[in-house]
């Protein structure tokens, strides 16, 4: 309609019929058409800053959402090669106990044998039987090789096999250098079966029955996981903070910051 009055007006201008109310009309339209001009350019330039807006935050969700995944598989990764490692260092250090005991006790034999003043013959010989015959019955029943067999049947996958070997390791064993081991490997045997509540439960045995164990921050590490696998995302965060706090320089408080990094949460 404004359109068809400004040709209407420049008609009248060009008869020379045009008045001055007429020019009055025509510029109040002009400035109704550029003020309409204006608005249409602000709203079209506030629309391309909302769209341009918008497809940054969508491209940096996804790129956020990304980030998170890979960094939820690497912390798994690295969780499995720390396991893996754990276990074959646990065996190496009891073997090497093991030979120390061994060299120490032959050494005493050996001792004892100089120094006795009984003379050489049958009876000497007799005693060297004997000690053979100790030695045979304490090698029968072996430790290292009852805790092996249960951490074969752990890393095979047979959960409650090893859980079985484990128990009655502790049961025999209940005191040796690899009893800490026993108990946090069934945790970790009832975690793997997504058996969440049983896997705190042993780890909290680990940490009340070892306190001073290289285990306990693996054990409040992986309670931290259960408690999360199980939807008490608080409770396992607290156990995670709690790792992090009481173990700040062990490779699980690094773990402890990839898992709260992973759930949004920043730490120290």
């Amino acid at each position: 309609m404004k359109r068809l009055s400004l040709t209407a007006l420049a008609l009248l201008v060009l008869t020379g019929c045009v008045t001055g109310s007429d020019l009055q009309k025509l510029e109040r339209s002009i400035e109704d058409l550029q003020d309409q001009v204006a608005e249409l350019k602000r709203n079209a330039s506030s629309k391309d800053e909302v769209q341009k807006i918008s497809s940054t935050i969508v491209q940096q969700t996804q790129t956020l959402l990304k980030s998170n995944a890979d960094m939820s598989v690497k912390v798994g990764e690295i969780d499995d090669k720390l396991q893996n490692t754990q276990g074959a260092i646990e065996q190496t250090n009891y073997r090497l106990d093991r030979l120390a005991q061994q060299v120490d006790q032959t050494q005493k034999e050996l001792t004892n044998l100089r120094s006795s003043t009984r003379p050489p013959g049958p009876a000497t010989g007799d005693a060297i039987q004997d000690e053979i015959s100790v030695g045979s019955s304490e090698t029968a029943e072996d430790p290292l090789e009852a805790y092996q067999a249960a951490y074969r049947d752990y890393q095979l996958g047979h959960f409650d096999l090893a859980i079985g070997g484990f128990q009655d390791y502790l049961k025999k064993f209940p005191a040796t250098d690899l009893s800490d081991n026993a108990g946090y490997w069934i945790g970790e045997s009832y975690f793997s079966q997504q058996k969440y509540r049983e896997a705190i439960q042993r780890f909290d045995a680990v940490i009340n029955d070892f306190p001073k164990s290289d285990k306990v921050p693996a054990a409040l590490l992986k309670k931290g996981y259960s408690y999360i696998q199980l939807g008490e995302k608080a409770q396992g965060v607290v156990q995670l903070q709690y790792v992090i706090h009481e173990h700040p320089r062990s490779t699980e408080a690094t773990l402890a910051k990839q898992r709260l990094k992973s759930l949004g949460i920043e730490t120290r």
